[in-house]
């Protein structure tokens, strides 16, 4: 199990969605209204394979995409 931090300045509406190299979304880990400060969110990952992932997060207006290598 991993988890995703990270904090938010302000009360939003998070998503938080996991796509592999093709674009294809594997994991959607949040969509749902959060809370200011500090935030935790599980990650099972025991069915994707190793290799390089993406994920993006969306609060409010911001949005970003990050790199992410799996490794087993």
């Amino acid at each position: 199990m991993l988890f995703k931090e990270f904090s938010l300045p302000e009360q939003a509406n998070v998503k938080l969605s996991v796509y592999n190299s093709l674009g294809e979304e594997v994991a959607e880990l949040a969509n749902r209204e959060m809370n200011a400060g500090f935030q935790s969110v599980k990650f099972d990952a025991s069915r994707l394979s190793t290799g390089l992932y993406f994920y993006r997060i969306s609060a409010g207006n911001f949005t970003v995409t990050r790199k992410m290598l799996l490794k087993k």
